[in-house]
Parts: C-alpha cells; sequence; structure tokens
C-alpha cells in the first residue's frame, strides 16, 4: 500500500469518527436547531439562529417584544454602497417573513427564501436608521410572529 493510500484511509478514519461524534453531540443537545437566517454583504455572511422562536408555534406579545430587545446578536460591517442580501431557511419563506429596521417593518411579507436591499438603506435617516449602526430583524410569519433572528448592521465606508 502506498503513502497517499494509507493517508487518505486515516482521513476517512477521521472523518468518520468526527461525524459520529458530531451526531452523539446533536443527540445529546437539549434543544433543537431552529431554522437559520443569513445576511450577505459582498464577501462576508454572519448566520443565525433565531433569537426567539417556538418550533414554529405563535410568540406573545411580550415574547416578541423581548426578543426585540435583545442586544447579543451577530454583527456586520456594510458598506452603503453595496447591496445587502438577506437569506432565511425554506421553513421561514413558506411561513412568510418580513425584515424589520429598529423594529419597524422595511419590506412586505415575502415568501421567497432570498431578498437583497440596498446598503445605503440601512444608513439614512429617511427609514428611520440613525448613526453608523442598525438593528436588523427578520419577522417570521405573516399574522402570527413564529420567530426573530436580529442582526446588527455597521456602517463601513
Amino acid at each position: 500500500m502506498t503513502s497517499l493510500q494509507s493517508a487518505v484511509r486515516r482521513r476517512r478514519a477521521v472523518a468518520a469518527a468526527g461525524a459520529v461524534s458530531a451526531g452523539l453531540l446533536l443527540l445529546t443537545a437539549c434543544e433543537k436547531p431552529t431554522p437559520m437566517a443569513t445576511i450577505t454583504v459582498g464577501d462576508n455572511s454572519v448566520h443565525s439562529e433565531a433569537t426567539c422562536y417556538k418550533d414554529g408555534k405563535a410568540l406573545s406579545t411580550a415574547d416578541l417584544a423581548k426578543c426585540l430587545k435583545d442586544t447579543d446578536v451577530e454583527s456586520i460591517k456594510v458598506d452603503p454602497d453595496e447591496t445587502v442580501r438577506f437569506g432565511v431557511d425554506p421553513k421561514i419563506a413558506d411561513e412568510g417573513w418580513t425584515i424589520l429596521m429598529n423594529d419597524q417593518p422595511l419590506t412586505d411579507s415575502s415568501k421567497k427564501s432570498y431578498r437583497t436591499i440596498p446598503g445605503s438603506v440601512f444608513f439614512n435617516a429617511q427609514y428611520g436608521a440613525t448613526g453608523n449602526s442598525t438593528k436588523v430583524s427578520i419577522k417570521e410569519g405573516e399574522k402570527d410572529v413564529k420567530g426573530v433572528w436580529t442582526f446588527k448592521l455597521q456602517k463601513d465606508s
């Protein structure tokens, strides 16, 4: 057996052991992962599980208010001349989703899994922006809110 074949077999064995370990870790986790939301600007992306999510059940008004106050969120730098791309798990898209800027609706509800918005919108006072950072949330659900994903966009100019 050549050393190349031996190295390939070792890599496969390590990969298999890693996959088994990861699977066991997932099985022992206390919480089921939530659907993911992603924001991409240029070559940079951030993604997150929900800030609040009750496995597809409606959130109460109090829970929603608490979720929207969360400040421990993923952030990404945004050049106002770039396009900001939002992507959501198909499970979120199926329920309809809205982009909120500083807790106010920025878009109408959509059932597509991908949307784009010019970066300049997030730092424009006309749309309620103040300063060099903006909180952006994704709200799942057209009538009842079933989940919230929140990000911070930081101006990079």
